[in-house]
């Protein structure tokens, strides 16, 4: 999420409550995950392991629980609960607007566009020329839609994502983190009927131009798809997934958080992708392997009463 204008550290530092460790005039101009930050953004890190990756990343201002080296050029803000107070920000930059209506006054919508009965459209949502909206359609604040994009009966866009920190020690131990990001698909984009495509927590989930997508798809945070991809019904993308252009995702593929699937790459139907895999191969399977290395286990593993009887016939 950027800032519409840039915010000193001081200001930060007072607000969230924490000892300042750098150079106080800097100014924050945005908020991000570690994956997504730039220059000038605000990130957090409350485990140690991850400390290195976080100081070391482009993000300028970091909030860390612990006092540690400051590397050249970055401001730390040390408190005790660096997850907490990164909510605290974003609910302070990008606060919730509840709805006065079903179309938001403050949306912008394209010439030739049809939206049909039913559907919500929230606050500061764009949605460019030519485009379909079909009934019962929702369409969450801050969306982003070009041009041609169709969209089918019930799909809902840029809902919360589904990120969480367990408390243990809670009766109620999961706490949100709240999401800023956005989901922006951009044109000629078609989306089936019940689809459900996740916001960013901070950065944005992006649909690629020409993409289809099939009814019941799910598209978790900050899912990055490429163009001209296929993917069939009850296919699932885990968060921070990144799906290369030309991609074909056969129905009910399972796809975990934080891999990626290479370009021109063909999964076959109820297959599971646990980590990344290349582009410009055919897939199947759960965990995936090649096709035809999977295709021939299987005829191996067919056999193996007929064998297991060879060697055990007198």
């Amino acid at each position: 999420m950027r800032f519409e204008t840039p915010v000193a550290a001081a200001w930060i530092a007072s607000y969230i409550d924490a000892k300042l460790v750098g150079d106080e005039s800097l100014e924050a101009t945005g908020i991000n995950e570690i994956h997504k930050v730039v220059p000038g953004d605000i990130s957090f890190v409350d485990f140690e392991k991850y400390y290195n990756k976080s100081l070391h990343s482009a993000a300028t201002f970091i909030i860390i629980n612990k006092e540690v080296p400051r590397p050249e050029g970055k401001v730390l803000f040390v408190c005790d609960d660096p997850f907490a107070a990164y909510v605290k920000i974003v609910k302070r930059f990008r606060p919730f607007e509840p709805a006065t209506q079903m179309i938001s006054a403050s949306a912008s919508i394209g010439s030739g566009t049809q939206v049909q009965p039913g559907v919500f459209v929230g606050n500061h949502v764009t949605i460019g020329k030519d485009c379909l909206i079909h009934p019962n359609v929702t369409i969450y604040d801050h969306s982003v839609i070009g041009d041609n994009v169709i969209i089918h009966a019930g799909a809902v866009i840029g809902a919360d994502a589904y990120y969480y920190k367990r408390r243990k020690e809670r009766q109620v131990q999961y706490d949100k983190l709240e999401s800023c990001g956005r989901v922006i698909i951009h044109n000629d984009v078609e989306i089936g009927a019940g689809t459900t495509i996740d916001k960013g927590v901070s950065g944005d989930t992006i649909i690629g131009e020409g993409t289809k997508i099939d009814n019941h798809v799910h598209i978790g945070h900050g899912a990055v798809i490429g163009k001209n991809c296929l993917f069939a019904a009850q296919v699932g993308i885990g968060g921070k997934a990144i799906i290369e252009d030309e991609v074909i995702l056969w129905g009910q593929v399972g796809v975990s958080k934080d891999l990626t699937i290479g370009k021109g790459a063909v999964v076959y139907a109820q297959s599971g992708v646990a980590s990344s895999i290349e582009g410009g191969k055919t897939y199947f399977g759960s965990p995936v392997e090649e096709a035809k290395t999977k295709m021939r286990e299987l005829n191996w593993i067919k056999r193996i009463p007929e064998l297991w009887e060879r060697v055990t016939k007198p």
